[in-house]
């Protein structure tokens, strides 16, 4: 991942509103979640909320889908995984300083879990 594309989805997760919304996606599962439903979860006015889904969409953090009038939203989790295997590559010259990211699942263990989506 470029240096540049990273940049821009960290500084789409840098808004507390839109890091609520990525959290509860990836929370959600790859179903995802329709609008109205993360609008309630999260206490946000439709207009706020279409604003931010946006804004993660464009940066390609999350994906919506039609079904009948209702759009869901979900995490592009190999986008989420490219994010994290640049925040940690190399990280500490290969040793295991990460206790929290082994803990949650290893790249290589969300990839054999769930091939087609995370």
């Amino acid at each position: 991942m470029e240096t540049k594309r990273a940049a821009t989805r960290l500084a789409a997760l840098g808004h507390e509103k839109r890091l609520a919304v990525f959290r509860l996606l990836v929370q959600a599962g790859p179903e995802g979640l329709s609008a109205g439903v993360i609008g309630e979860q999260l206490g946000l006015a439709p207009a706020t909320l279409s604003f931010h889904l946006a804004h993660l969409s464009r940066v390609g953090l999350i994906t919506g889908r039609q079904e009948s009038r209702f759009i869901f939203y979900a995490t592009n989790y190999a986008e989420m995984d490219d994010l994290l295997g640049f925040l940690t590559q190399n990280c500490c010259n290969g040793g295991s300083c990460l206790p929290k990211t082994l803990a949650a699942n290893t790249q290589a263990k969300r990839r054999r879990s769930s091939p087609k989506t995370c």
